[in-house]
């Protein structure tokens, strides 16, 4: 299993690959990831590094919620 999230991805691409986060970004703030036509249409197209921003969770506390999980980050594109 590959442990390294992309924060450069959509959200809904990274929950694909890893289910068990839902729970975890829902927990941080990410309340909208309950709703599932919110998952399968913003989520497509909002990554975790914009989706922090706009859900005023700051991105540093996204990190080290993942770390402290075991997942590895991955941050080097910039969104578009």
């Amino acid at each position: 299993m590959d442990n390294c999230i992309d924060l450069s991805q959509p959200i809904a691409e990274v929950l694909e690959e890893h289910p068990e986060l839902k729970d975890i970004f829902v927990g941080l703030g990410f309340k909208p990831l309950n709703n599932p036509a919110m998952l399968a249409t913003v989520g497509k197209v909002t990554s975790l590094k914009t989706g922090s921003r706009l859900a005023n969770i700051p991105l540093n506390d996204v990190k080290a919620t993942l770390f402290a999980n075991g997942y590895e980050v991955k941050e080097e594109q910039d969104d578009k």
